[in-house]
């Protein structure tokens, strides 16, 4: 692993110093949400016109060719005028070797990512991972995943190089990286709306942060369950994992606090897609409101997905739905001490194939936004 590490680093460091002028890319798991997503950006892709991605999955053994139409798993994404349809083909590295696979995106469930990457960085490949399975570095945190690896010492060696997908807070690292782990949708939320306040020093800690999130119901993704079929989740809005939401252990790590310091409630919306976020926190000095605005809009001066809103301007779902954006906005009670912050964002895009898309514009020293506006 030594050898290829720093032969990676060496290459990932000219390729910082001079922009890619493509990347063949790859797709393994194509069938969900968020992987229907991630296959229309980069068919749309401009840095990708002339390498379409190799789309992996599974095929049955009497398709021909071992391969079938996109169309068929995602039909959104059917061509007309006669052009020729993407294909999902069967898994095997051969095909990747020929293809010249450069970064895989894998959108696949959190065991079979924690399997399937260290084969892939094997092979060569940097690796975009949308599922959970690189994204903690506690273990106490990454136990709600309930993962195992086969070789614990290469596990431990890949999670210490694995690399947080925020571009708005390790764009340098992304830009380095072998393993990034794309953050999940609520995290990505949370952590954006709370992360300048944080790193600036104005949040009374020791008044707790309560954190209230609703979703669309696509968060959970594609297979229906009890509490996500139409008859439950129709006309109602209920809490779900007050205390032991597994994105809780992202915000934990990348915002430097404790379980004691926030108070995390996930929410079910009947509606298909989006988060609304509202984050409560008292600031440890009284503030003004264009102080507030300030920091915020510092802090991501270099962020083309975040837009921030003048107060008293809140974000609205709908205006971020299938966007990769995420909006932010607050209101500061008269007090001067009082802070509401209200994020909102498309939970199959900035919260999953929008932003893992963004990352790998990172890595190839792109404009992080490319693709995607």
């Amino acid at each position: 692993m030594e050898v290829i590490n720093t032969e990676f680093e060496a290459l990932s460091q000219s390729r910082v110093m001079e922009p890619l002028k493509t990347v063949r890319t790859a797709v393994a798991g194509v069938g969900g949400y968020a992987g229907g997503e991630l296959a229309r950006l980069l068919l749309a892709h401009p840095r990708l016109a002339e390498t379409k991605p190799l789309f992996l999955g599974r095929v049955a053994d009497d398709a021909p060719g071992g391969r079938v139409p996109l169309e068929q798993i995602q039909p959104q994404l059917a061509l007309g005028g006669g052009q020729q349809q993407p294909e999902v083909r069967a898994f095997n590295w051969e095909l990747i070797g020929d293809a010249g696979t450069e970064i895989v995106f894998l959108a696949l469930p959190h065991e079979n990512s924690r399997e399937w990457a260290p084969q892939w960085l094997e092979h060569g490949v940097r690796v975009i991972d949308l599922s959970g399975a690189w994204r903690l570095d506690d273990p106490a945190n990454r136990a709600v995943y309930k993962l195992q690896d086969a070789d614990a010492a290469l596990g431990k060696t890949l999670q210490d190089e694995a690399v947080y997908g925020s571009p708005e807070l390790r764009r340098k690292e992304i830009a380095l990286a072998r393993l990034v782990a794309n953050p999940g949708c609520y995290a990505t939320s949370i952590i954006l709306a709370l992360a300048p306040f944080l790193r600036a020093g104005l949040v009374d800690l020791d008044h707790g942060i309560v954190c209230d999130a609703k979703s669309g119901v696509s968060g959970a993704g594609k297979v229906a369950t009890a509490k996500t079929h139409f008859m439950y989740a129709a006309d109602n809005l209920s809490a779900y994992a007050v205390f032991g939401h597994r994105h809780l252990g992202e915000m934990l790590e990348q915002l430097g606090l404790t379980t004691d310091q926030i108070q995390f409630t996930p929410h079910l919306l009947p509606i298909p897609r989006g988060i609304l976020s509202t984050i409560y926190v008292r600031l440890a000095e009284r503030a003004e409101p264009e102080q507030i605005e300030a920091c915020l809009r510092a802090f991501y001066a270099t962020s083309p997905m975040v837009r921030v809103h003048a107060t008293p301007n809140l974000p609205q779902i709908q205006h971020v739905v299938r966007t990769n954006y995420c909006d932010l906005g607050f209101e500061l009670a008269k007090d001067g001490k009082r802070l509401v912050i209200v994020s909102c964002l498309d939970n199959l895009l900035k919260g999953a194939s929008g932003q893992a898309v963004q990352n790998m514009n990172v890595m190839c020293g792109w404009d992080e936004s490319e693709g995607l506006k």
